[in-house]
């Protein structure tokens, strides 16, 4: 661990990316290179090429991505695919032409068949059809982290490619979009309850019956995940994962019902009134959890509890309001 070596994070911007400069500065990382979109758009190659090629960065965090919830997946799903290829097709193959060694990128558990064994392990990638609502993302996603596979296998030995995948959970923290329609289901409940109580509304409704569990890990931990897998020593990595599939699943091993998790939310939000679930929405797959085994026997496990996550997370989003 180099703490002056030049490491560029990819979408910093992001959930995902801050956490990650957050993470890297705290542990005394010194020399951490940064572009916002308007600075660069890792949809232009061009731009991609003439930024690598000046900066000649050591490491890559690749976390720059379109992400959304149901909705935005169903309503752009033109935009999802090619936004994400674009990004994921530039920043590797040029990470390559200009000498990057270590790059991780950042995928995501919908990545694994619809209709899989709980909880998901790795070896589930590529066996069964996909989730239909996020399919373009999903596609995109696995792209990637066969794309590094691919670059590994063909220079791993003649260049010293070392690019390293890992799959989260679902994700929360601070700076996860509240948006209305576009948000996924943490986001969405904080915002929800927030604005019932400040409106003193008598009920809010919550899609589907509630009875579906789901897993959830807060975006720091992903992050300290990130850096982990990261800077993990070569022959140990290669003892976990295979040429032909290394990504590391990330999760916190704590599931919880979105009935729950609904009454969970409105309670460190302080609403008072009823939630009631509409059941004519969909609930989506019953259960979802993935199995990170890999990366707890590797010496990784996640730190912050779901109710201390949720503290933090309603936090951020108070203090972030206008």
């Amino acid at each position: 661990m180099n703490f002056d070596s030049k490491i560029y994070v990819a979408g910093h911007q992001g959930m995902v990316g801050s956490a990650i400069v957050r993470n890297l500065m705290a542990r005394g990382y010194n020399n951490i290179l940064l572009r916002t979109h308007d600075e660069l758009d890792l949809t232009d190659q061009a731009k991609v090429k003439a930024f690598f090629a000046t900066e000649k960065p050591d490491q890559v965090y690749l976390a720059a991505a379109r992400v959304g919830g149901i909705y935005a997946n169903n309503t752009f799903p033109a935009e999802f695919i090619y936004s994400n290829l674009m990004i994921q097709n530039n920043v590797i193959h040029q990470a390559y032409i200009y000498g990057v060694k270590k790059l991780l990128i950042l995928g995501s558990s919908c990545i694994y068949p619809k209709n899989t064994p709980q909880p998901i392990p790795e070896n589930a990638l590529l066996t069964g059809a996909l989730e239909e609502t996020n399919e373009p993302y999903a596609i995109a996603k696995i792209s990637g982290i066969k794309m590094c596979e691919s670059y590994n296998r063909q220079y791993g030995v003649t260049r010293g490619v070392d690019y390293r995948s890992i799959m989260p959970t679902n994700l929360y923290g601070p700076g996860d979009n509240y948006h209305g329609l576009h948000s996924h289901v943490i986001p969405a409940l904080i915002k929800r309850f927030h604005e019932a109580k400040k409106k003193q509304l008598k009920e809010v409704f919550v899609w589907g019956t509630g009875a579906q569990k789901r897993e959830f890990l807060y975006v720091d931990d992903l992050a300290s995940a990130c850096i982990f897998i990261m800077n993990l020593d070569k022959e140990l990595h290669s003892k976990f994962v295979k040429p032909s599939q290394s990504h590391i699943n990330v999760g916190s091993g704590e599931e919880v019902t979105i009935s729950d998790l609904a009454y969970k939310i409105a309670e460190i939000v302080q609403y008072n009134g009823d939630i009631k679930f509409d059941t004519s929405q969909p609930d989506g797959p019953s259960q979802k959890k993935i199995d990170s085994t890999k990366i707890t026997e590797l010496g990784w496990k996640s730190t912050v509890n779901l109710e201390n996550g949720l503290k933090l997370a309603y936090k951020d989003y108070c203090s972030n309001l206008s």
